[in-house]
């Protein structure tokens, strides 16, 4: 296994987990929640690993040559399926405690009720990302199409060590960068904000997912 292979292995890692979806969502509205309630770095931190380890059996699996078994259209249907039916019950969650939320800061003395508390983070982020039809075809273009796919097991567990690697740290850049900011956003308000935004996130990649069911 070469250098540039690896190399190329940990920016896929990388532009996989960066960009904005419902795993950044939530890693930020946890990082945002207030101590007490769980929130923190040490919060959204087990989402990041839940997902790479989804990352991880997906980059092994297709460098290893499942890909012609997930290009099957009746298990990609199986999988969107599941990852709508997932995408919608977190939009509604993050949707009533936004509202909760906000009912108790205008009724009561403002503390965030006990139901917003940050719970099952390394499970939601593996199932998320496990399930997600955008990531089987982001695996299946892009790692399959590679000039350095492996050719064996351990080229493959190190293909998907590297992209783990890269997924890591773009998760400790984001993690950390919430972390520093969360002493400015621990307000109510922002609270309901980041519950509210995170449901409507959820919700928009739904949509989008019906809109390109497979």
């Amino acid at each position: 296994m070469t250098l540039p292979a690896l190399l190329n292995a940990f920016l896929l890692g990388w532009s996989v987990a960066w960009p904005p979806g419902p795993i950044n969502a939530e890693m930020i509205r946890r990082g945002l929640l207030p101590k007490e309630r769980g929130g923190g770095f040490w919060s959204a931190w087990p989402i990041a690993l839940g997902a790479c380890c989804g990352d991880f059996l997906w980059a092994f699996g297709v460098s290893l040559g499942a890909g012609a078994i997930l290009s099957s259209i009746g298990l990609r249907r199986a999988l969107a399926v599941v990852s709508l039916l997932l995408l919608l019950f977190l939009a509604t969650k993050f949707a009533l405690a936004a509202w909760r939320i906000y009912q108790t800061h205008h009724a009561s003395d403002g503390r965030i009720p006990h139901e917003a508390e940050a719970k099952g983070g390394f499970l939601l982020g593996f199932f998320v990302v496990l399930m997600s039809p955008w990531n089987v075809g982001f695996w299946l273009a892009v790692i399959g199409s590679q000039p350095h796919l492996a050719s064996g097991i351990r080229q493959s567990l190190a293909i998907a060590g590297a992209v783990v690697l890269g997924a890591l740290t773009w998760g400790v850049v984001l993690c950390s960068t919430v972390k520093l900011g969360a002493g400015i956003f621990a307000k109510p308000a922002w609270q309901i904000g980041t519950q509210a935004l995170t449901s409507i996130v959820m919700l928009w990649f739904a949509i989008r997912l019906l809109l390109h069911f497979p």
